[in-house]
């Protein structure tokens, strides 16, 4: 078990390593959700946004994908349709479906909106861009997370471009409100600003803010890792457990590399069981950095921060 530390992290250190996991291990910016059905399902990076199915949360198999084929609106945003760093979650009475259609190096993005009645591939409805951002824009609109809170329905996002923000949606659509002020939660002090990947969670009396921070997605020289802060309400100010605010580089050093598991993050959270469940992928030292698959049980100290198991 490790406690959240502060910002500066210990040499001593000792992260807990993923739970077990089988089968199809593959998986990028994982996003998973125990199904009102029974079972399992995960959606990533990937494919038509690659799915995989578990029965017991141990033994996953590939699924397909969400899509049979990339909606024509996404290669305004991407030449290869390759949607990235999907978000699910159950509302309404419906499964929700959000994700990012962009490029390298560019702010020229969206985030498009699903529906299911099951959540399974092949069910899924597209209902076009729910929020997008420009070249003119201080922000990236990637890394979709949504989140209810005091009755309204929130979207965190953003990657690099001065760093994490968020925007209200309308309930009924899931789409961002027309000119709904864009809320800055977290960034860096130095360009290039590399923290992206937002979840937020509702815990007791606080919303905390897990981010990935550094370089992703080069393999073993990954050096993603995740960070947290909280406040009392959705839109911030996010401090970590020394006060320092998250728009000023703060954050508290969650999980980061440890033995073969190199630069976890791409997290999201889900419920199961009672118990709150962290989902990232890191990439497998012993297995030429191919990204896999992690889960950890969050627990809570008495006074509201972290424990990850």
């Amino acid at each position: 078990m490790f406690a959240l530390l502060p910002t500066t992290a210990r040499a001593d250190v000792t992260y807990p390593d993923p739970q077990p996991v089988t089968g199809q291990q593959i998986i990028h910016d994982p996003t998973v959700i125990h199904l009102k059905s029974g079972g399992y399902v995960a959606y990533s990076t990937g494919g038509v946004i690659g799915a995989r199915t578990s029965k017991d949360r141990v033994q996953w198999d590939d699924a397909g994908n969400a899509f049979a084929a990339p909606p024509s609106w996404w290669y305004d945003y991407n030449v290869t349709g390759d949607p990235w760093a999907p978000d699910l979650s159950y509302r309404a009475g419906r499964y929700w479906l959000y994700y990012a259609v962009s490029s390298w190096g560019t702010n020229h993005s969206a985030i498009g909106v699903a529906t299911s009645p099951t959540g399974l591939p092949g069910t899924w409805t597209d209902h076009g861009e729910a929020f997008t951002s420009e070249t003119t824009d201080a922000w990236n609109a990637i890394d979709p997370a949504v989140v209810q809170a005091d009755g309204r329905l929130w979207m965190a996002f953003g990657s690099y471009w001065t760093g994490i923000r968020m925007v209200q949606l309308d309930p009924g659509t899931g789409k961002a409100l027309a000119n709904a002020p864009v809320e800055h939660l977290a960034t860096r002090p130095d360009a290039p600003y590399a923290v992206e990947g937002a979840y937020v969670l509702k815990h007791g009396a606080y919303y905390y803010l897990f981010a990935s921070y550094d370089a992703c997605c080069a393999g073993v020289n990954s050096t993603y890792k995740i960070r947290v802060g909280r406040a009392t309400t959705v839109t911030g100010p996010y401090v970590d457990s020394t006060g320092k605010p998250m728009l000023d580089g703060g954050g508290d050093l969650l999980l980061a590399t440890h033995g073969r598991y190199i630069g976890p993050g791409g997290e999201s959270i889900f419920q199961d069981k009672g118990k709150d469940v962290l989902a990232y992928h890191y990439y497998d030292g012993e297995d030429a950095g191919t990204p896999k698959l992690g889960l950890n049980t969050l627990s809570w100290t008495r006074d509201g921060w972290l424990l990850l198991k």
